[in-house]
């Protein structure tokens, strides 16, 4: 595993970087798009496009770049430090590791290679769903019907759900616009973060592969992991804000990043920043080197991402600290960063339910290793 960027990794961090930056601020765009339920322009998405992100991880064949979780990674990363509220995630690493892992990568089946290319050039927009295990009932003639929770559903032209038939558990495509669909936001803590709940009342579905228990606990995992990089980013930037303020902000006379108190929350903050990106970056690799054969490793790393770097908004708490009196007006970006880091900490459940199962795993093991 190697741990550095190459030059194409970097040139792709760079340009995602400057794009945000110059087209996706998060003064003249994240928050202007707070209560859009949608959390996107359509300048924006084609420009995420255009740079290819949106097919990173579609293969060749259908328009993608055909490259891997650790340059959807990065870019996860970038658009978490820009605090992107828009549905990339859904669309860029749920969707195709969903079609991945379901054996629909390959398709013989003409929707699902329209849906693929659809992601890689921009023109389609989709989400994956239910992620927390709740069952969809499939009714008569290939239509589904029942309740999920699914983030980024008002944005999606297609949503991918997972239900059961005859036929076992399965994949389907879900058209959002089809009779018998509904889609109802679900407030939360982080505004940058669109959930819903949609309603499906014998909505027409067409279905694009089976769907195994492994195979859902690995894309549980690549979405687990690919959150875990962009919160990452969020925590990265908002501690670089506050450490930038800490060298400029005078008190009695001198900086505040003088002071020893202030100097051990910046060390507090960037011991928990860089340990999280250690356990991230291994979770990346880990996700592809094991996703043919299945390992466990993959699976050990996404519960280690999720156990510590669900602990990242205490970075942004102790930033809120640093930045003092302007720190705790709900006008500042901090504000923004511990909403979003607070709510990747209770997705898909808090970091003591993976510590948790961490430790059954350890305890197991080491009861099997004094067996034999």
């Amino acid at each position: 595993m190697n741990l550095e960027l190459t030059e194409e990794q970097t040139a792709l961090r760079d340009t995602a970087r400057r794009f945000l930056a110059e087209r996706a601020p998060i003064s003249g765009h994240v928050r202007e798009l707070l209560d859009d339920p949608a959390g996107i322009t359509d300048a924006v998405w084609r420009g995420l496009a255009d740079l290819g992100t949106t097919g990173l991880l579609v293969p060749a064949e259908y328009g993608g770049a055909g490259m891997t979780m650790v340059e959807a990674g990065i870019v996860a990363e970038e658009l978490g430090a820009a605090l992107h509220p828009g549905p990339w995630l859904s669309t860029a690493v749920a969707a195709p590791r969903a079609l991945a892992r379901f054996g629909a990568e390959h398709p013989q089946d003409a929707q699902a290679a329209k849906l693929l290319t659809g992601i890689a050039d921009g023109t389609t927009i989709a989400t994956v769903g239910p992620l927390d295990g709740s069952p969809v009932a499939q009714g008569p003639e290939a239509t589904l019907r029942g309740e999920i929770s699914v983030l980024d559903a008002a944005a999606a032209d297609v949503l991918l759900v997972l239900a059961e038939d005859p036929e076992g558990a399965g994949l389907f495509a879900v058209q959002t616009n089809s009779p018998g669909v509904s889609v109802t936001p679900e407030p939360g803590i982080d505004q940058t973060r669109k959930q819903f709940r949609v309603g499906l009342d014998d909505a027409s579905a067409h279905r694009l592969g089976a769907a195994s228990s492994d195979a859902v606990a690995a894309v549980v995992d690549d979405v687990l992991i690919a959150t875990a990089a962009d919160a990452l980013g969020a925590a990265a930037a908002v501690m670089n804000l506050a450490i930038e303020y800490a060298k400029v902000r005078k008190q009695f006379g001198q900086a505040i990043g003088s002071f020893q108190a202030v100097q051990h929350l910046c060390v507090d903050m960037y011991e928990t920043v860089e340990l999280a990106r250690s356990g991230v970056i291994h979770a990346l690799w880990a996700a592809d080197a094991n996703q043919d054969a299945g390992a466990d490793e993959a699976h050990l790393a996404a519960l280690r991402a999720k156990a510590f770097a669900g602990r990242l908004a205490t970075v942004a708490d102790t930033a809120i600290q640093v930045f003092g009196g302007i720190g705790y007006t709900w006008e500042h970006d901090a504000h923004l960063y511990l909403k979003r880091l607070l709510g990747w900490s209770a997705y898909l459940g808090g970091p003591d339910f993976y510590l948790t199962e961490l430790a059954a795993r350890l305890a197991n093991s080491e009861r099997k290793r004094r067996t034999n």
